[in-house]
């Protein structure tokens, strides 16, 4: 089958293990194609995969792999070795670093400035270059939504790192030897190849123990890993992504009451298991709070990832996917309660309780 990836004789990623990074594999691979018609005829795909990391699956889906660090030169180059007009996706990147936040530094900011040099001394065709809603901070009022042209407001260690990614990448669109970049800005993940957190999340919920802030009216844009994966692919092959910056995320935000409802609500009628009716109710100030502490916490270089998860609970971080809808076709297919039902049917076939 032909498609759109024909024009690129190599794909190689960096964070294919990761959670986004396994279904954008998979997708390329085949085994989205009723989602992802758009990874059609897609070649060759080599990833770099972090020494200790579970790669065996790659090589089983006839991926070539490259071990090393994001952060070792050698170990891009090599990634990027022959990547002449190919296509490159940068997703490897550290959230919660464990314990210290220069990992943040290190990783976001040092690894992309080594895979936007390595792209371009291989003269590779184009650059996908993975972002986030932290630069943006929290939107200023609850109605507000970001767009491409908001202002950079970064949350924290995290935000920081990204936005300074963000304008290495920025400096380097459209210089001559470099290839065209595209930036894809994603909001929280959810769905199948989840963290422990993100299991912690729907057990919280199904407990009644997940604290909701005030009315739970604050929204939030999330990103089912299938539609994120979905809108990658759009970055890679359309034309008029080259140079440009897009939302990717689901179709609309969520206040967070709805979606600690629609968990709630999938886990007893879709899996039968008790979930309490009424999730608890916490006053806003305890986020506030949190965001102090995590904010204080961060200025001496330590990281604690349940406080600084806290800080942002009732806090409206919420985006706009016109651009991408208009100019890229992307339409999110997966729903909220589709996306969680097979988030939880994901945990439970890897034998997790919940």
């Amino acid at each position: 089958m032909t498609g759109p990836m024909d024009r690129y004789p190599l794909i190689a990623i960096t964070g294919g293990t990761g959670w986004l990074g396994q279904r954008l594999v998979a997708a390329l691979t085949g085994e989205l194609a009723a989602l992802a018609p758009q990874a059609a005829g897609a070649g060759r795909i080599r990833c770099l995969v972090e020494p200790g990391a579970r790669g065996g699956w790659l090589k089983k889906a006839g991926v070539e792999c490259v071990t090393g660090d994001i952060r070792d030169s050698q170990a891009v180059a090599a990634l990027l070795d022959g990547a002449r007009d190919a296509l490159v996706y940068h997703l490897a990147g550290v959230i919660h670093p464990p314990g210290r936040t220069k990992l943040l530094h290190e990783v976001n900011v040092g690894g992309a400035q080594l895979v936007l040099e390595a792209a371009r001394k291989a003269d590779a065709g184009r650059l996908v270059m993975m972002s986030s809603n932290s630069p943006f901070g929290a939107n200023r009022r609850p109605e507000d939504v970001f767009d491409e042209d908001s202002p950079f407001n970064p949350y924290m260690g995290y935000g920081r790192s990204k936005m300074e990614m963000e304008r290495l990448c920025a400096l380097a669109m459209g210089r001559a030897g470099m290839p065209e970049i595209v930036i894809a800005r994603a909001p929280w993940f959810y769905g199948p190849g989840q963290p422990p957190r993100q299991t912690q999340f729907f057990t919280m919920i199904r407990r009644g123990r997940f604290p909701l802030m005030g009315r739970g009216e604050n929204r939030r844009s999330m990103g089912y890993v299938d539609n994120l994966a979905l809108g990658l692919l759009l970055c890679g092959t359309q034309d008029r992504a080259a140079n440009k910056v897009y939302w990717l995320a689901d179709a609309r935000p969520y206040p967070m009451a709805e979606v600690v409802r629609t968990v709630a609500d999938v886990l007893r009628e879709d899996f039968g298991m008790d979930a309490a009716e009424k999730p608890l109710r916490v006053p806003g100030l305890i986020a506030d709070g949190a965001r102090l502490a995590d904010a204080a916490l961060q200025v001496c270089g330590i990281y604690h990832q349940k406080i600084h998860v806290l800080s942002e609970m009732n806090l409206t971080i919420a985006c706009s996917i016109a651009r991408a809808r208009e100019e890229l076709g992307f339409d999110p297919p997966v729903s909220l309660r589709e996306g969680m039902r097979n988030s939880i049917a994901w945990c439970l076939e890897q034998g997790y309780r919940i």
